[in-house]
């Protein structure tokens, strides 16, 4: 956690590592913001029978709005890895305290991700151990370390590496017990890992039998944070000044949204099994809101509505933590023969509204909660770090 002092204007500021008077990339807590807050958007819903499509996850091939929150999430850490570890990088002296940061953040991550599913079901026989901060914390570690102990040529192989590999190991690697190569849920070979390593008591869903964030998956996922640690390598540069440049990078960006929809053809955009197709598109389309928003903001200085965003950006893991424990506080609060939040919804919203609708108002009614800390957070110029 950074470390914060209350100076004589009563103001917090920072005087642990994290060098609170460096430059930030604006652009780049604005839009991780805007993931953070859609990500609470999409996991909160007032009702999970009624949601309008964008805010569903596709069923299994293809790719809605929804899909894009996680990619996007993972792609702005390889660029943070970037900015937080550059200069650090080139002490050599120094890197196992560096490497111990960072497998300190992993495991902390990690455990954040086991831990907190705890708070509304208290048994582990049917604990899920994969999961989403499970899955950052993961790719965070790996990625963090190819950074630090390996130049751009290695990265770029093991990135290219990981989406060929990858769709090699799905596609060709009989599945013991199934025999041929297939992308169906329960029977893909990243399926059958999981059930192998976790059982099936410990994985995702109802059914039991295969986990949308399972280990093998974890392969393309690296190729993800790496594309942004590229990016952020690009931007860190400082060469990013024109519109020449602004289109230079767009340009990148359509041209693995290209790569995506050929290999679509034959390795499905499946968020769920995160395939090399689904890593470039997503890819692609991060590079390109990233440049928009760097030559928006950074550039051309437009920073009128950015505080909401620059809230959920700067204090990401928290907002994510928040969004699990004060919904699971409000649900365990007693009115009457309910709980607080289901006398809420039921009173102020579904009487008056479709129930699509309701069960938006109760979405954003979610994101309007979590945002209170976060902007007490942002206001006293409090990040907190794992």
């Amino acid at each position: 956690m950074a470390t914060t002092v209350i100076n004589q204007q009563g103001s917090f500021k920072d005087t642990g590592n994290t060098k609170a008077n460096r430059p930030r990339l604006l652009s780049l807590d604005f839009f991780r913001g805007f993931t953070v807050a859609a990500m609470i958007l999409v996991n909160d819903p007032g009702d999970w029978g009624h949601i309008y499509w964008p805010l569903e996850h596709s069923k299994w091939n293809g790719c809605t709005p929804t899909d894009l929150v996680f990619p996007f999430f993972l792609f702005m850490v390889g660029v943070s890895i970037v900015y937080a570890m550059q200069s650090k990088k080139v002490e050599a002296p120094n890197h196992n305290k560096l490497l111990l940061s960072i497998l300190r953040r992993t495991l902390i991550i990690i455990a954040l991700g086991v831990c907190l599913p705890l708070i509304n079901d208290f048994q582990f026989a049917h604990l899920r151990f994969p999961g989403v901060l499970q899955r950052i914390g993961l790719v965070f570690g790996i990625t963090a370390l190819l950074y630090v102990k390996t130049g751009i040529r290695t990265q770029v192989v093991i990135a290219v590496s990981c989406l060929i590999g990858y769709y090699l190991l799905m596609t060709l690697v009989p599945v013991p017990g199934f025999g041929t190569p297939n992308l169906e849920p329960a029977t893909n070979l990243g399926a059958w890992i999981d059930r192998s390593v976790f059982t099936e008591n410990h994985l995702w869903g109802a059914s039991k039998t295969w986990d949308p964030e399972g280990l093998l998956g974890t392969i393309p996922s690296v190729a993800t944070c790496l594309l942004g640690v590229f990016t952020g390598t690009w931007l860190k540069t400082g060469k990013f000044k024109t519109s020449i440049d602004l289109f230079k990078m767009m340009g990148v960006g359509l041209v693995l949204i290209v790569l995506a929809l050929i290999w679509n053809t034959f390795f499905p955009i499946n968020k769920q099994l995160w395939t090399s197709s689904f890593v470039l598109l997503t890819a692609g389309l991060a590079i390109n809101i990233l440049a928009l928003s760097y030559w928006f903001i950074d550039i051309r200085g437009n920073k009128a509505l950015l505080p909401p965003f620059l809230a959920f950006g700067r204090n990401a893991i928290a907002a994510y933590v928040l969004a699990d424990i004060i919904p699971a506080v409000i649900a365990a609060i007693p009115v009457g023969k309910t709980n607080l939040w289901s006398f809420t919804y039921n009173n102020a919203f579904v009487p008056y509204l479709s129930p699509e609708n309701a069960s938006l108002a109760g979405a954003i009614l979610t994101v309007l909660i979590i945002f209170i800390p976060v902007w007490i957070l942002y206001k006293k110029n409090i990040t907190i770090k794992v």
